[in-house]
């Protein structure tokens, strides 16, 4: 990947920036997958008929990539399901029919925290997640060797770039207590001696208000980014912010940065004061298909989308997304669930009918890249089954971020058909 601009500029959308946090309704029935982030699924610790309360630990896995399941809701187990993920993934769901008390449960207590160790491990306790929509377990990032992999910048992605959501911005401007608190938290606990909040400059209240609050600390810089997309991507962030490249098959720790999401930060210190483990986050409903009460929620984690959307007055819609336009996942079912890696959902009924023609060879989708592929040939090459080429135009860096689609006046399905294309190099990788 090398220097350059790339990118797309999107209309906005941003609709709901100015509508604060509401709380949504307690769901009668909650649907709690045991797969909620990147990673091994977790295995349930209760049968059905069980009494859960609110915060009680409900599943959990002894593999070093997964992170525990809490009950958002106190109730009763009404089932044990196998579930079929959004994404095709198999895991067990716990069903919970909610009771209304909320009964807290007495495992929630403020972690003891005292080192780096027990600092990582109520991290994973937390049940904490990437919540920027990647879903890669938080301690497993923050879990970093420093002796191996020095760590000199905590860079904090306030980006948001997709059109339409506003819950991270609602996260800077309605608890910027807990996002620099948990900021300086971080830094203290892992050692890491300066950090970088990247926001985009459509959000100057953002801007102004992490400005005022770090005014007196030359530790931590605000950084005004480029409203473009994909600006929040990781690679693109930190190269914006920090000239420093990830190379093909590296993390950003091997550049010396670690990249968290400000909602993450944000949960991880009322974690931290509370003991509450992620049981709820704040989710932006909207698109054409909302008819009314568009807005931001804080949602329990296990609410059906299809409560959601009918309390938002989205009657009929035609195509449902777990997060933004370019990169969300459509939805087969509106009865799944808000899981951690939720951001948003977006229901719209006017959706675009273009036909998709020959490549013209405009070059479009080469300048749009931000990290420099040839989609136009890595199409051609998926459609031969090309191993050997896909691995030599290095279709594994591509990170979805559907610039190329977006681009294309002949409407080619590009950024999918990268997507296959590195399914393709699994199965030979497989074979091999």
């Amino acid at each position: 990947m090398s220097v350059k601009s790339g990118g797309v500029r999107l209309p906005h959308h941003k609709s709901t920036e100015n509508k604060a946090t509401l709380e949504f309704p307690l769901p009668r029935k909650l649907i709690l997958p045991m797969a909620q982030c990147m990673g091994a699924p977790c295995t349930p610790l209760v049968k059905k008929g069980d009494e859960v309360s609110v915060g009680m630990k409900i599943g959990d896995s002894d593999k070093p990539m997964s992170v525990p399941v809490h009950s958002p809701a106190s109730g009763k187990v009404s089932e044990i399901t196998d579930w079929r993920m959004s994404n095709g993934a198999a895991c067990k769901a716990v069903v919970i029919e909610t009771d209304g008390l909320q009964t807290v449960s007495p495992e929630v207590i403020p972690p003891k925290i005292t080192d780096r160790s027990s600092f990582l491990a109520a991290v994973r306790e937390s049940g904490c997640c990437g919540l920027g929509g990647a879903g890669f377990p938080t301690h497993i990032k923050l879990g970093f060797d420093p002796k191996k992999t020095p760590i000199d910048t905590l860079l904090i992605n306030g980006a948001e770039c997709e059109p339409y959501i506003t819950s991270d911005y609602r996260e800077f401007v309605e608890s910027p207590e807990d996002v620099i608190d948990g900021i300086s938290y971080i830094m203290k606990m892992l050692e890491i001696p300066s950090c970088k909040i990247g926001i985009e400059a459509n959000k100057p209240a953002a801007i102004a208000e992490m400005k005022k609050r770090t005014s007196d600390n030359p530790n931590i810089e605000v950084v005004t980014l480029p409203s473009s997309y994909p600006q929040g991507a990781e690679k693109v962030l930190i190269l914006t912010v920090t000239g420093r490249l990830v190379a093909e098959g590296e993390l950003p720790a091997h550049q010396g940065v670690i990249v968290m999401n400000v909602s993450t930060v944000s949960f991880l210190m009322r974690y931290i004061r509370t003991g509450m483990p992620l049981v709820s986050r704040r989710l932006t409903i909207d698109g054409d298909a909302v008819t009314k009460n568009s807005g931001n929620y804080r949602v329990l984690i296990g609410t059906p989308a299809s409560e959601l959307l009918e309390y938002c007055g989205a009657s009929e819609y035609k195509k449902v997304l777990y997060g933004g336009p370019m990169m969300g996942m459509a939805l087969d079912n509106a009865d799944r669930p808000v899981i951690k890696v939720n951001n948003a959902i977006l229901a719209f009924n006017k959706l675009p009918e273009n036909k998709t023609t020959s490549c013209i060879r405009c070059g479009r989708c080469v300048r749009a890249c931000p990290v420099d592929l040839m989609p136009v040939s890595l199409e051609s090459a998926y459609d031969r089954g090309d191993i050997a080429e896909l691995e030599r135009l290095k279709v594994r860096l591509c990170i979805n971020c559907g610039c190329c689609t977006f681009v294309c006046p002949a409407n080619r399905h590009l950024a999918e058909k990268n997507q296959l294309a590195k399914g393709l190099l699994m199965k030979a990788a497989k074979r091999s």
